[in-house]
């Protein structure tokens, strides 16, 4: 490859997402040690990547024409970890000189170096399936994947303030993706008040604006003391709330990715998506899954009843939660 002064990483548009592609970025950045390294995200996961030490700056996509202006000049290459057709004309538009990234979506003439999908990375952690496009590209990977975030200090003491004083486990019951991918609500409350009971601690429910109705009506039935940060929290401050929980009870979710980059031990519990390619990556994690022949479906919503969750029972959760926390 030619020298690689200035590197543009076109980041995942989702939480998750750009957790799991964190070892491929630091791949990047061992192979380019030298080179300015910029990361351009959507403006809802764009500050994740101040967690992450590897990155030089970051610019927050303003869409496909403005990025394209914005861009002009502005870099020697381009490597994209979406998919789409989109970002990759945004950089060809920018007269990027070299464009890197999986031959998908009918984008392979936009790329100046691509490569297809391997099979082999299907039924694997998603990690692999970023780290896999670099190798295809011809950049080395090395080493176990490091899919890391380190809490900086403002973030850490803004979510001991959103907590108040004690010991807090979290309650993560929301999935953006939509309803199949979420344990009932009543369960999470009995399983939190379980777990809160045996170890001394409050409860704070955690999640997005959408989700607050649904985290008071689980307030509402638990015996443990509370607090509702749904939709009181900037990305930065959910990271900082996250990074001082003990303990993360939670559907599949971005959160959830979050919390286990953080190293914070977490019970996950998994229905219709596929545990085998997003569950959390980290030592601190349990995954909790009964099975269903229908599933991994990875449908929205449940067409029938929703056995893949509701045979996940309370007690199960709870029993892996303080086993976590005991050891």
């Amino acid at each position: 490859m030619s020298e690689i002064g200035r590197l543009l990483v076109r980041a995942p548009n989702w939480v998750g997402d750009v957790v799991l592609s964190l070892p491929a970025l630091r791949d990047a950045r061992r192979a380019f040690p030298d080179a300015r390294l910029e990361v351009l995200a959507r403006g809802w996961v764009a500050d994740l990547y101040r967690a992450v030490p590897e990155v030089d700056a970051v610019r927050e996509s303003q869409g496909l024409a403005a990025d394209a202006e914005a861009l002009r000049g502005q870099h020697d290459a381009a490597l994209l970890l979406p998919n789409s057709f989109a970002t990759a004309l945004a950089v060809w538009r920018a007269g990027i000189p070299e464009r890197w990234g999986y031959a998908t979506d009918g984008r392979g003439l936009l790329l100046t170096r691509r490569c297809p999908v391997p099979p082999a990375v299907r039924g694997r952690s998603q990690v692999y399936y970023y780290r896999a496009m670099l190798e295809g590209l011809g950049i080395a990977t090395e080493g176990p994947p490091d899919a890391t975030l380190r809490c900086p200090g403002e973030w850490s003491d803004r979510g001991a303030e959103l907590l108040g004083e004690g010991a807090w486990i979290g309650v993560n019951p929301g999935a953006f993706y939509g309803s199949a991918k979420r344990w009932l609500p009543e369960r999470f409350g009995a399983a939190a008040d379980i777990v809160a009971r045996r170890a001394g601690a409050k409860v704070a429910l955690v999640g997005g604006p959408k989700e607050r109705p649904l985290a008071e009506a689980i307030a509402e039935g638990m015996e443990a003391p509370v607090r509702v940060l749904c939709g009181e929290t900037t990305l930065a401050e959910l990271v900082g709330v996250l990074s001082r929980l003990r303990l993360l009870l939670t559907n599949d979710s971005g959160p959830m990715h979050v919390a286990a980059a953080l190293g914070v031990p977490l019970v996950a519990v998994f229905g219709s998506t596929d545990w085998t390619e997003t569950a959390p990556v980290g030592g601190a994690s349990r995954v909790v899954r009964e099975h269903a022949d229908c599933a991994p479906c990875l449908l929205r919503e449940c067409p029938i009843d929703h056995h893949c969750m509701t045979r996940v029972g309370v007690d199960r959760v709870a029993s892996e939660a303080l086993e976590l926390l005991a050891s």
